[in-house]
């Protein structure tokens, strides 16, 4: 217990559960999609993304358990305009054994201004324009992917301010998950840590989905593999 806990901690939650794309038609629609994960061998467990739509907004949720030892969820509203996703609020919310977190982000374009809640304290950071959230910014991606190629850099806040990450790609594999072998962009994001790797692979015959996903934080390795697709009725 005492190394999975020190390897939970390296790797960190965000990193561990949470990594986690037109003035046409929305290329995404509504799906669900169930992966295996796996931490270093020590740990594995489930992890469902699901995307909705409801009325003009569209939800997507990201939940991932590790039986007895941890559970973790994301929770992105958002619309959808001018060939940009629109952040409405982000929730994140995990627990390691006894410890708990909860994060929440209310985008206000209006004001200027997101409103930051992390366990219960709240602070506020300056709005800009283009910015997305740790999970929406996957659908930001994926629609690049099928229109207009990613863009150089993309905005992504958090609980502290709003950084600028890159999404490199580089180009057209085949990978092998447990649900088969896809042909798939590669996608790698520069990070500014030299130590921090990760690796996405984006298959067109899913729109874009995210069948497998590689994030190696200072030699902790964590893998997220594509079990089951299913497409969703939009409310």
């Amino acid at each position: 217990m005492t190394m999975l806990r020190q390897a939970l901690k390296q790797a960190s939650i965000a990193s561990v559960f949470c990594i986690g794309l037109i003035n046409g038609a929305f290329a995404i629609s509504p799906f669900s999609a169930t992966y295996n994960f796996n931490l270093d061998n020590k740990a594995g467990g489930t992890a469902v993304r699901t995307l909705s739509k409801q009325g003009n907004q569209w939800v997507y949720d990201f939940n991932a358990k590790i039986p007895v030892i941890a559970t973790a969820s994301e929770k992105s509203i958002f619309s959808f305009d001018n060939n940009q996703v629109q952040p409405k609020s982000y929730q994140r919310q995990y627990k390691i054994l006894v410890h708990r977190q909860n994060t929440s982000l209310q985008f206000s374009p209006a004001t200027r201004s997101i409103k930051v809640t992390r366990d219960q304290k709240n602070s506020q950071i300056p709005w800009q324009t283009g910015v997305l959230d740790d999970l929406n910014v996957e659908i930001q991606i994926r629609e690049d992917l099928k229109h207009n190629g990613l863009k150089s850099s993309y905005l992504i806040a958090d609980h502290k301010d709003i950084t600028a990450r890159q999404f490199v790609n580089e180009g057209m594999v085949k990978v092998t998950t447990l649900l088969g072998t896809f042909d798939a962009v590669k996608v790698r994001i520069n990070h500014s840590k030299k130590n921090k790797n990760t690796v996405f692979w984006f298959a067109p015959k899913l729109d874009y989905l995210p069948v497998k996903i590689i994030h190696n934080d200072s030699g902790s390795i964590y893998t997220l593999d594509l079990t089951k697709y299913q497409p969703q009725t939009s409310q």
